[in-house]
Order: structure tokens, then C-alpha cells, then sequence
């Protein structure tokens, strides 16, 4: 067996939640390979919403395994939190999770340091979400993390050295760090997680390959986030594409299947950082607020434009994605006209390569237009129904992205999902 990939293929808020939740019926497991608490994928059906931002969205199916992978970094105290609301909402989320002892775990003092590091940064900042991502990766990378085995191996001896490094740090930094409240909490939190199956996640997974089963790899955030292949320096500290699925999983680049790449009709970005196509006019207000398109997380409202086919073809290539799942076309249901970026002008050169840098002022978009469909498809239940327009949409996005899209959703509901017949 293969282990199937799902990534975002923007600056995130594709969708990804929803559309695991679609797939998981298909697969026995799902798995988790990066990122923090920042990331929110939002679950709607029968009626409820359900953010999740640590959890992998493949709790809500049929009692399949669900592993936080290795390349994750966990927040003790945020976690209970998400998972005690959802045992109240009748999850038995302590008989489906599996989470690897090599997850490394947010301290009380890196979401310090995330403040102080933003704070320090001035005009300069990059947008964080303060939860102490950034910090617990860095502590990683120059191996003084904390991990989430660790609490079975003198871990007050560990949790001390890295807390007293941090204070320091803060010290130097002229911030007077008070955190004694928040560290009872993340210290209870820590007694929380361990009534879960902590487990050696990569021999697991591999596990599972070899019985023959069937393992969904979700990711988060999205490939434009990427620390290396991004828009850097405005990306999250983690590797966000299909190759961060192998080593935040601990498999093989061969035991990789099929690579989902799921992108907004339009494109969206929250925080700081470029983004070429975005509209400042009442067409990227109007976007916003029929998409409500407000972070999942933090509540920010999210900067909306035309969708980005130069950024799309760069992650389609970066991930080797062999399918498209569009979402949220509906939201563009009652424009007249609808447009796509193709090629970036920069110093009066078109390009159709996405560069080095992308300075904002530097890139000019160079757009398309189509006409729109003016239709309300939120409650169609198959592709026949689809207006012309829109299958004229679909069919100029697959030719320019040379990938077919296979999934497109209509809707916010699970039931507001249409599978094409390719």
C-alpha cells in the first residue's frame, strides 16, 4: 500500500478539514506530519462547526486510526482543551489517537519568546500567531527541544534546563517573564496527554503499509507557507509540502501514493507577507465576506483575490500532485465576470515562473477574464448540473495546470461536495 498526501497548495484556508473528512470513509488511517495549533481546519455537518487545530480531521468518520506525526508541534494546554470538547461532543478520541513520542512539545516559554521575537522585529513583523511555532522549531533545529517522549525519561530535569534557557533569553531581550499560572496549566495538561497511546508513530505507520491498510497524510497550513519553497521570509517554520509528509512521518519517498492538491477558487492570505493578486476594491471585501473568510484560530481577517495560476502550477510541480480538489467556487456564484492570473510582469518582463522574491510592488498580474455563471450551485448533487460557464472554468484551469481536478465543493457541508467523473 501507498500513503496517500493532501496539501494546501496557497497560502493555506483551502479547506483541507473538510475535504479529509470527505476522504477519510475511503482510508484506515489519518495521519498528521507538520505544523502547530495555528492551523484551524474547520469540520461543517449535521448542522455543527468544528475547528480543529492539533487533532487530525479524520476523528469524525468510523473509529479510524488518527496519528499526530512526528514533524508536529503540540501545545499541552491547547490540546486538552480541543480534546476534551470533543469527548463532550462524544468522540472516544482516547480509542482513535495515536501520538508519536517524538512530537515536539510548545512551552509556556515559547509562546514568550514568539511575542518578545515579534515584538523586537518592529515594522518588520511577519505576522505570527503568537503561539510559540516559530520558537519550539527553532528549538528543534538546534536540538534543545523538548519532546513529548521525554516525559518518560527524567523529564523535570529536561523541562527545567530548556525553561531557565528561555528565561535568560527573555531576560536579555528586556522582557520580564511571568508565567507561573500558565505553567501549572501546561504542567497538568502534560499529566492530560499522557492517558493517550504515545507511541513510536513511524513504525506504526509502516506498520500499517505492510498489514495492507490504507493511510490519508494530511497536511497543514500550505505549500506557499513553506519554509524553504515559500514565500519566505513570511512562512511558517515547518516544511509544508509533500516531501515534509517522509520525514514528518518517517516513510519512504517511494511509499507515496497519490498527492491531493486542494486550492480556493480565488486565493486568500492572513498576515503579513506578499500576495500579487490580492484586491483592495469592493470585489475583495465582497469575496471576504461571502466566503467568511476570518481565520479558524485567531478570528483575523483574511486578505482575498483573484486566484494565482503562476503560485498554483510552482506548488503543483514542488508537490507532484496528481490530483485537484477545488473549493469554495460557490462563492463566486453570482459574479459577472471572474479572472485568473497567468503571468507575473516584473520590470516589464513577463514571467510564468514563480521568483526568487516576491516583492509586492515589484509584481504586476497579468489576468484573464471569463465570464461567470451566475448560478447557485450550493445545491447541486452532480457535475451534469453545473452551468456552462462553470465547466468552461474548470476545463481552462485543468489545461493551464495540466492536473485534473477531481473533487469541487459547493459548500461548506461535507454533503456539498461533487466528485467528477474523469
Amino acid at each position: 500500500m501507498k500513503i496517500d498526501v493532501l496539501l494546501g497548495l496557497q497560502w493555506g484556508d483551502e479547506g483541507k478539514g473538510k475535504v479529509v473528512d470527505v476522504l477519510t470513509p475511503r482510508y484506515d488511517a489519518v495521519a498528521r506530519f507538520q505544523g502547530g495549533p495555528n492551523a484551524g481546519h474547520t469540520l461543517e455537518f449535521e448542522g455543527k462547526k468544528y475547528v480543529l487545530r492539533s487533532i487530525p480531521s479524520g476523528i469524525f468518520q468510523h473509529g479510524q486510526v488518527n496519528i499526530i506525526g512526528n514533524g508536529v508541534v503540540l501545545d499541552p494546554v491547547l490540546f486538552q482543551e480541543e480534546a476534551e470538547s470533543l469527548e463532550k461532543s462524544g468522540i472516544a478520541l482516547k480509542e482513535i489517537l495515536k501520538i508519536s513520542k517524538k512530537v515536539h512539545l510548545i512551552m509556556p516559554t515559547h509562546r514568550l519568546l514568539d511575542a518578545a521575537n515579534e515584538k523586537a522585529k518592529g515594522g518588520a513583523k511577519i505576522g505570527t500567531t503568537g503561539k510559540g511555532i516559530g520558537p519550539t522549531y527553532t528549538d528543534k533545529i538546534s536540538r534543545n527541544g523538548l519532546r513529548l517522549g521525554d516525559v518518560f525519561h527524567d523529564f523535570k530535569t529536561k523541562y527545567t534546563n530548556a525553561r531557565n534557557k528561555h528565561i535568560a533569553t527573555l531576560k536579555s531581550m528586556g522582557e520580564n517573564p511571568e508565567f507561573e499560572e500558565l505553567e501549572q496549566r501546561w504542567l497538568k495538561a502534560i499529566e492530560y496527554i499522557k492517558g493517550y497511546d504515545i507511541v513510536d508513530s513511524e513504525y506504526l505507520i509502516n506498520s500499517l503499509l505492510r498489514e495492507g491498510k490504507s493511510i490519508l497524510c494530511e497536511g497543514a497550513q500550505g505549500t506557499l507557507l513553506d519554509v524553504d519553497f515559500g514565500s519566505y521570509p513570511f512562512v511558517t517554520s515547518s516544511n509544508t509540502i509533500c516531501a515534509g509528509a517522509c520525514s514528518g512521518l518517517g516513510v519512504a519517498p517511494n511509499k507515496i501514493g497519490e498527492v491531493f492538491g486542494i486550492f480556493k477558487a480565488y486565493c486568500t492570505r492572513v498576515g503579513s507577507g506578499p500576495f500579487p493578486t490580492e484586491l483592495f476594491d469592493e470585489t475583495g471585501k465582497r469575496i471576504r465576506d461571502l466566503g467568511h473568510e476570518y481565520g479558524a484560530v485567531t478570528g483575523r481577517e483574511r486578505r482575498c483575490g483573484w486566484i494565482d495560476l503562476v503560485a498554483l502550477k510552482y506548488s503543483i510541480m514542488i508537490n507532484g500532485v496528481t490530483q485537484l480538489i477545488m473549493m469554495k467556487s460557490d462563492v463566486l456564484d453570482d459574479f459577472d465576470e471572474i479572472k485568473a492570473c497567468v503571468a507575473y510582469k516584473i520590470n516589464g518582463e513577463e514571467t510564468t515562473q514563480f521568483p526568487f522574491s516576491i516583492d509586492e510592488n515589484a509584481i504586476e498580474p497579468v489576468y484573464v477574464t471569463l465570464p461567470g455563471w451566475k448560478t447557485d450551485m450550493t445545491r447541486f448533487k452532480s457535475e451534469s448540473e453545473f452551468p456552462q460557464a462553470f465547466s468552461d472554468y474548470i476545463k481552462f484551469l485543468e489545461k493551464e495546470l495540466e492536473t485534473p481536478i477531481t473533487i469541487i465543493s459547493i459548500g461548506p457541508d461535507r454533503e456539498q461536495t461533487i466528485e467528477r467523473n474523469k
